[in-house]
């Protein structure tokens, strides 16, 4: 890993053996992302299956050019056959810009914590003896009201932060991302808020280019068939690269535009896949539903939000934690609980990790987390719901409250 020095300052400049060190953020990161051209492009661990998509785009598009519209340049007046080469050239290099814009940018990844936020209950349990201090646990589960409608949010063990709503954590590229669709390993990258509308671009125009090759690769049969003056069966046969491409791009568009269809679908209901097969949303109880124009509005024209981490931002190399001895057991030196005390009060029980989901919270206890890069403290509940709020049409008002051990309630209200 290279490692980057700060200049030297007349303060340092004599002790060179405790200068701290820096770093970019992507070379700190802790989810499971790749990065390419020093930071400026994140993938997911799963790139390499970016290279097998453009395969099944590139050569097919390279047979139907050599093989059918080759020959039928010259079949149409004033050169218009020269068009069909064109178009489907440059139709392919779109298709792939809109893949690699949905791969290769960051979908909208909520940056992790430093450490847990405070806790605000205790733990009342009657293993708590005199004199003893009860332990400080944290609530689950939070309820934040949006547009008039309870929705729960849940803590991320991994990521130490309470998700805002639509947030889901991608047990593949192991990040909270805001908005989360589902994880597609076509493009080896979460689909999130900022980058779900050059998916559903990347998935629609493959459609629309694999109806052009299928179309013209019939027409290029038919002007056989008419020249030749033989069935359509026997022109086919003529040309065997037109047989292989009619059957791919066929198949192709059951897969392509049936995710178009799904797709446009959520769209115009305001859902993500997600949302669709956990809570399957009716028309009246979906709190994000801004009717069919506000909703493609929402997706299509609405500016999409800047990414919450500078990747290529200098950060100082954190130092391990330190440990002190108390009682015959190794315990860090902070006073704050860890992740690994708050699993052992209450083992998370949020949504199982795979392609559409993340955890709701791990299973497995995870050591105390470096901050990824970010100077802040920790990650503001309140702030980044009032922010949120604000970016995707919620109420004026989102109140929030958890549910402590005892059965009372905490509310959190944020303006």
């Amino acid at each position: 890993m290279h490692v980057v020095h700060p200049p030297k300052t007349p303060d340092s400049a004599g002790d060179d053996d405790q200068a701290p060190e820096f770093l970019r953020t992507y070379q700190t990161w802790k989810g499971s992302n790749i990065f390419f051209l020093g930071g400026r492009f994140i993938f997911g661990p799963d790139v390499r299956s970016i290279f097998l998509s453009i395969f099944l785009i590139v050569v097919p598009v390279s047979v139907f050019c050599a093989f059918v519209a080759r020959k039928l340049i010259n079949d149409f007046p004033h050169h218009l056959g020269v068009l069909i080469m064109v178009v489907v050239i440059l139709f392919t290099f779109y298709v792939i810009i809109l893949l690699l814009m949905t791969s290769g940018r960051d979908p909208g990844i909520i940056p992790r914590n430093t450490h847990p936020p405070q806790p605000e209950t205790t733990d009342q349990s009657p293993e708590v003896g005199p004199g003893q201090t009860p332990q400080l646990r944290l609530p689950r589960i939070k309820e934040v009201t949006v547009n008039g409608m309870i929705v729960k949010v849940k803590y991320c063990d991994t990521c130490m932060l309470y998700r805002p709503p639509r947030c889901s954590h991608c047990s593949i590229c192991d990040n909270c991302v805001e908005r989360f669709d589902h994880h597609c390993p076509w493009v080896g990258q979460c689909i999130g808020r900022r980058n779900y509308r050059f998916f559903f671009m990347f998935v629609s125009s493959a459609t629309l280019l694999c109806i052009y090759v299928f179309g013209f690769c019939w027409v290029y049969a038919i002007k056989i068939m008419h020249s030749e003056n033989v069935s359509i069966w026997r022109a086919l046969i003529k040309t065997p690269a037109s047989i292989v491409l009619i059957i791919y791009t066929f198949l192709a568009v059951w897969f392509v535009g049936g995710l178009t269809i799904f797709h446009s679908y959520l769209i115009s209901t305001n859902q993500s896949t997600y949302e669709n097969f956990r809570y399957r949303y009716d028309r009246s109880d979906n709190p994000y539903n801004k009717g069919i124009f506000g909703n493609f509005k929402e997706v299509f024209w609405d500016a999409i939000p800047a990414s919450k981490n500078n990747f290529r931002a200098f950060v100082k190399k954190e130092p391990e934690l330190p440990t002190r001895v108390t009682g015959g057991n190794y315990v860090n030196s902070d006073v704050e609980k860890s992740p690994i005390d708050i699993w052992k009060n209450g083992p998370a029980t949020g949504d199982s990790g795979g392609t559409y989901g993340g955890g709701g919270g791990d299973l497995q206890p995870h050591p105390r987390q470096s901050s990824w890069g970010r100077r802040s403290g920790s990650w503001d509940l309140q702030n980044e719901m009032g922010s949120i709020a604000s970016g995707i049409g919620y109420s004026d008002r989102v109140s929030g409250r958890s549910s402590d051990s005892l059965g009372g309630s905490r509310d959190v209200v944020v303006k």
